[in-house]
């Protein structure tokens, strides 16, 4: 049984409140930030990659060179047309079953959209300015946030997905940011591997970001005593301009 710990996102301290909590392993959608509070598990981690200590593998270098032709544009959090047919062609696709393969057009502009922070929508076009792949991406204090990325089905030699997370490390690279934080991983999952391929991860674990050198040694924690009981995750949570309990 699935179970998120949340908060609304919203007001004059929501870019405050983003930032902080995305340190502590939290997500954004729309306007709400949420984090897995399973009672049985912890296998969700949120995931990032560090800039510095990123090098590129082989085929990581070979996924930027075929995708050399792609033109980059970073936009308002504004929805279009362009964008929901690809996001359509995508879910249809890739997660016919998904959770998200009911989203309308209206729903879809609501997930661009509803953004109370310094958001974009990241662009990729072939040299017939075609559009081949999207991300809704926040910007952070410390880093670049891929929200949620979509990309044409059809073209899999390109490796979108890998192709668009080399992308972010430039993107946060250029801008002076340490971090591309990517969502949840879960040792194991098959669709969720491609993470754990970038040097340079870290993973939310035990309160605090942890080096992951060797992916392949990291077990999903699904023991029943591994998440502290809702009170405790919410005492050990850092509020901006709030300060910490003393023990």
């Amino acid at each position: 049984m699935e179970r998120k710990l949340f908060t609304a996102l919203q007001g004059e301290t929501a870019e405050t409140l983003n930032n902080a909590l995305s340190k502590q392993g939290f997500r954004r959608s729309q306007n709400v930030l949420y984090r897995p509070s399973c009672a049985d598990c912890a296998a969700c981690l949120s995931a990032r990659i560090d800039v510095a200590s990123f090098r590129p593998s082989k085929s990581q270098r070979r996924a930027m060179k075929r995708n050399a032709d792609l033109k980059r544009r970073a936009t308002s959090p504004w929805a279009t047309e362009q964008q929901y047919e690809l996001f359509r062609s995508y879910l249809d696709e890739r997660h016919a079953d998904g959770g998200m393969a009911d989203m309308d057009v209206f729903e879809f502009a609501a997930m661009i959209e509803e953004t109370p922070i310094r958001s974009r929508v990241i662009e990729y076009a072939d040299e017939e300015d075609t559009l081949t792949a999207v991300c809704l991406t926040d910007v952070l204090d410390d880093g670049v946030s891929m929200v949620y990325s979509f990309y044409r089905p059809d073209q899999a030699w390109r490796s979108f997905g890998t192709f668009m997370i080399l992308d972010h490390i430039e993107i946060a690279r250029e801008a002076g940011l340490p971090y591309v934080y990517l969502g949840y991983w879960v040792p194991g999952s098959a669709k969720m591997g491609y993470k754990a391929r970038f040097s340079g991860l870290e993973v939310f674990r035990g309160n605090r970001w942890q080096q992951v050198p060797d992916p392949a040694g990291v077990e999903a924690d699904s023991h029943p005593l591994s998440t502290d009981p809702i009170a405790e995750q919410v005492a050990n949570i850092t509020l901006p301009g709030v300060r910490p309990a003393k023990g």
